[in-house]
């Protein structure tokens, strides 16, 4: 089972998989790297006490802001996270008062999360990668909020040969793919030659959001499953497919 996360990021999904008796190859198609301007990030974080809510996208979020904060976080800006992976990165650094949906790790189950708060002229921080979806800044923005982008880190295509997994692919060893997010997928085609692009299409493909199923079938993945988000769902998804035991 391919895990395409990031290299610091794919122990747990891999420990997950062959603890339910699946082999994980372990081939990243995404990289995470410090931000372009790491100047306008401390200077935004510098200023946090003037915002009334910030919100993390993911845990690559808090940790790349949370290493470039010099101080405690003020304990009068309120703290929300996409998804239980980026809260359970921040109780990681301390911060536990955390608003996080209880559906999908998505900017739409965050809205819904965030309906009932009165946002008109509050100041809100977004701190993300750089680049991605618009849906969640300007959905606060017609709620009256200002909206402010801390950016604190890029992704990038990661630099992994493939000629070893497409060998593996071949031989009839190589029996799903998983990925996290659109990008992730994008790399990984754009990694392959055409005759691994062939095999990528033909492979089960196990995804935590229906948006990145939606863009696997664009580039004619035959067979997508949609999982419950993180890696334990991931892993759930991948044990209904394939009938795995528990470990």
């Amino acid at each position: 089972m391919l895990v395409t996360r990031p290299s610091h990021q794919a122990d747990k999904l891999a420990r997950l998989i062959a603890e339910a008796n699946g082999e994980p190859v372990l081939f990243p198609a995404l990289a995470i790297e410090p931000p372009s301007d790491p100047a306008r990030v401390k200077d935004l974080l510098l200023g946090l006490q003037t915002f009334d809510l910030a919100i993390f996208v993911s845990g690559n979020a808090v940790n790349h802001a949370l290493a470039l904060l010099d101080s405690t976080w003020p304990p009068g800006v309120v703290v929300a996270a996409v998804g239980d992976a980026s809260a359970a990165a921040l109780r990681r650094h301390g911060i536990v008062d955390v608003i996080v949906p209880s559906g999908n790790a998505d900017s739409e189950s965050l809205l819904a999360a965030l309906q009932l708060n009165d946002l008109h002229g509050k100041r809100v921080l977004i701190l993300r990668g750089e680049g991605g979806r618009e849906l969640l800044a300007e959905q606060l923005r017609l709620r009256g909020a200002a909206v402010t982008y801390a950016e604190c880190y890029r992704r990038a295509r990661a630099s992994t040969d493939p000629e070893a997994i497409i060998s593996r692919w071949k031989r009839g060893r190589l029996h799903a793919v998983t990925v996290m997010s659109g990008e992730t997928l994008d790399n990984l085609q754009a990694m392959l030659e055409p005759g691994g692009r062939q095999l990528l299409r033909a492979t089960p493909l196990f995804v935590p959001h229906a948006s990145i199923a939606e863009r696997a079938g664009r580039i004619g993945i035959a067979e997508v499953v949609v999982t419950p988000p993180g890696d334990e769902g991931m892993v759930r998804g991948l044990r209904a497919w394939f009938s795995l035991g528990s470990g």
